[in-house]
């Protein structure tokens, strides 16, 4: 019997905030257990030859909707089995009561353990969940879900505030299934993650995540667009310009400031947007104050992205964003890039811009875009692209070093990648229920190989290969090791 479970040999490995090394792997029960520059096959039970191949952490995809548009169970095992493409092992859902997901409301001591069982057995990736934290019962329960249920994470949508998707007041508090969900909640929402987060700082970042669209704007120019007969993603964007979000983002700060609550600014879409998380981190030095984009932030502008199948909120923009976006990548100014992914299908997207329901997936491509248009088209180092998508979303969220890095000790999930291997984005090898995706057709090079959770190959060769084995994460693992 070898001394290890498994040993990957000959990998170029990239290890965040270090470099890039050659060594071999020795992996046993589920961890990383040596790093050597020669670990011989016999001492392993398995053995993966990863030769002219580059060895990432697993990468964390730390923005997900599991369930928004179809039942969580079924959602959950498709959608990881996704993930898994683009080199995934890590999942960090959002959930919220109200509209969509388990259209209900209610305290989350009653619907949190359902979600809990719902996801058991379900997905490919070990997981866990953001909790959006809705009604005023449920400010109560913030303390409760990080200490009893381990979630690290909370989150609030700027744009629902007071009346959320119309003018229509009743249909936002029908939607939100709350009375006042408004700044007066959010401040209240800071206050409670501000003390559980001083309280168990020690064990790892416990933290607010923010959708900043100002809904008062986005009425004013939704009205506008549509009175010109706006149609298409372009008038989408014109619809929540880049402005809604640069107010939000200085709104939340504000209050953050206020009440010293840690804070994630979510899927900044535009210049203004990531401008204005740069100048709220100048502002208030003393705060946490993540930065996030998407991946189809990065590469989809509202010319090139086909109508309707490419609505999400915030709006696709620009080259120039994008362009932006990157550049804020390369200085160092962006902390993670996600997919934001959200299943639907084409259908739901229907003719009607103003009906089509927001969202897609993207999780298969987040080591394949990230290395294609990062490492080999803008020269981004491999270290900072593995900091990009594993180790700085596993910092954030309170799973460093468990999750996220080459480190012995470190739970065993990477991502085998063959960087010059170069294929075309079509649905079908993208492993999700989507039937389409905005993606279709752009060639990328850079791809993984094989993706191993917890030293388990769950991805190889373009097939899945093994039941769905994730576990669910309690956060901060410091906390709850």
């Amino acid at each position: 019997m070898g001394r290890y479970d498994m040993v990957i040999k000959n990998g170029t490995l990239v290890i965040p905030y270090i470099g890039i090394v050659k060594a071999d792997l020795g992996i046993k029960d589920g961890r990383l257990a040596s790093m050597g520059s020669e670990i011989a096959s016999t001492d392993g039970e398995q053995v993966i030859d990863a030769a002219g191949k580059v060895v990432f952490p697993g990468a964390v995809d730390s923005h997900f909707h599991v369930g928004i548009y179809r039942p969580l169970s079924e959602d959950a095992q498709s959608e990881s089995a996704s993930a898994t493409v683009g080199g995934v092992t890590t999942i960090l859902s959002y959930f919220r009561t109200g509209h969509h997901y388990l259209n209900k409301s209610g305290p989350y001591r009653e619907i949190f353990p359902e979600v809990l069982e719902l996801s058991r057995g379900r997905f490919y990736t070990d997981y866990g969940y953001h909790i959006a934290i809705m009604t005023e019962e449920q400010l109560g329960e913030v303390q409760m879900l990080v200490e009893q249920y381990g979630v690290g994470s909370f989150k609030f949508y700027m744009f629902y505030k007071g009346l959320t998707l119309t003018a229509d007041s009743t249909r936002g508090r029908e939607y939100t299934m709350t009375e006042n969900y408004d700044l007066g909640h959010l401040y209240r929402l800071m206050e409670q993650v501000s003390r559980v987060s001083a309280r168990y700082w020690d064990k790892g970042r416990i933290a607010l995540s923010l959708h900043c669209e100002n809904p008062e704007l986005i009425r004013v120019f939704i009205e506008e667009v549509k009175a010109q007969g706006g149609q298409g993603l372009e008038a989408y964007s014109r619809a929540r310009p880049p402005l809604t979000e640069r107010l939000s983002i200085h709104e939340a700060a504000i209050l953050a400031d206020a009440t010293s609550c840690p804070i994630n600014l979510l899927h900044l879409s535009s210049r203004q947007a990531l401008q204005a998380g740069l100048e709220v981190r100048r502002q208030y030095p003393h705060l946490s104050i993540k930065l996030e984009t998407t991946l189809h932030h990065l590469v989809l502008t509202y010319d090139t992205a086909s109508d309707l199948k490419g609505k999400v909120n915030p709006p696709i923009r620009t080259q120039a964003d994008a362009d932006f976006l990157w550049q804020g990548i390369i200085n160092g100014d962006v902390d993670t890039v996600v997919s934001d992914h959200a299943c639907c299908f084409e259908e739901q997207k229907g003719n009607d811009l103003w009906t089509a329901l927001p969202g897609f997936g993207g999780s298969s491509l987040l080591y394949p875009i990230l290395i294609s248009e990062g490492y080999h088209k803008r020269n981004i180092p491999l270290t900072r692209i593995a900091e990009l998508v594993a180790a700085n979303p596993a910092a954030a969220f309170g799973l460093y070093p468990r999750k996220g890095t080459l480190m012995v000790g470190a739970d065993a999930d990477l991502a085998i990648v063959d960087i010059n291997y170069r294929q075309k984005v079509t649905p079908e090898i993208l492993h999700s229920a989507q039937n389409f995706t905005p993606f279709d057709g752009i060639e990328l090079t850079g791809w993984p190989t094989q993706t191993i959770l917890r030293g388990q190959v769950v991805f190889s060769q373009g097939r899945l290969v093994a039941q769905p084995i994730g576990q669910y994460l309690k956060r901060p693992v410091g906390l709850h090791s």
